[in-house]
């Protein structure tokens, strides 16, 4: 019998673990198939709030935040490259990339979910700002990666521009900062389980029937 379960997926445009973890689970629940009946709901968290919109180069970031340069995070970063080649995601981050403020990336993505296109949109987000290296943090580069999943880029400009969802986005932050979420990815399971960190597609296959037996 297929069980219905409710998938909350905490993560941010900007965290790389995340386009793993995300890809990650699609894999697991592809393996599933008819077992669980997933209802995903992608949740926003913001790595960097304080970020402005036209950002901050990625190794002075990486410094002021980590205290490290570049090639001392090499490692790190080609471990990222080779997990996200595993999910078919190509990340292109170099030492002249930027990082961005994500907070109206995900008033979109809150829109998206209205409109039935959340994980679409999600995914695209991840390819503009990991692969094509574009600053999401524009209004014009969001409403293309909207109209590019089949949305309104005309709706999608009247959110940005409007504030729209802006009181959502930030009550659904704190929710789940309250909730104990301090890192992502976390994935929450019928709002009960929680698998964190960018965990492999043979690790959420497991986890995921273990709770879908456990609910029985």
């Amino acid at each position: 019998m297929t069980k219905p379960m409710q998938i909350d997926f905490v993560s941010d445009v900007v965290c790389p673990w995340c386009v793993i973890g995300l890809g990650e689970l699609e894999k697991a629940l592809a393996r599933l198939g008819d077992e669980i009946d997933p209802e995903i709901h992608l949740q926003p968290f913001e790595l960097n709030p304080s970020m402005p919109r036209e950002g901050q180069n990625i190794a002075e970031h990486m410094k002021e935040k980590f205290g490290r340069s570049m090639d001392q995070s090499s490692g790190v970063r080609e471990a990222l490259q080779a997990r996200a080649a595993d999910v078919g995601f190509t990340m292109s981050m170099n030492e002249n990339s930027r990082v961005y403020n994500s907070f109206d990336a995900h008033r979109l993505i809150h829109w998206a979910g209205l409109q039935g296109k959340q994980v679409a949109l999600k995914h695209a987000l991840f390819v503009a700002y990991f692969t094509e290296n574009l600053n999401i943090a524009d209004y014009d580069i969001l409403v293309g990666k909207a109209e590019s999943v089949g949305l309104d880029g005309a709706q999608a400009r009247e959110v940005l521009e409007s504030g729209r969802y802006r009181a959502e986005v930030k009550a659904a932050e704190q929710k789940w900062i309250g909730a104990g979420i301090n890192s992502v990815p976390s994935v929450v399971i019928n709002q009960k389980y929680l698998i964190a960190g960018g965990q492999t597609a043979a690790v959420f296959e497991a986890s995921l029937r273990q709770i879908a037996a456990e609910s029985a």
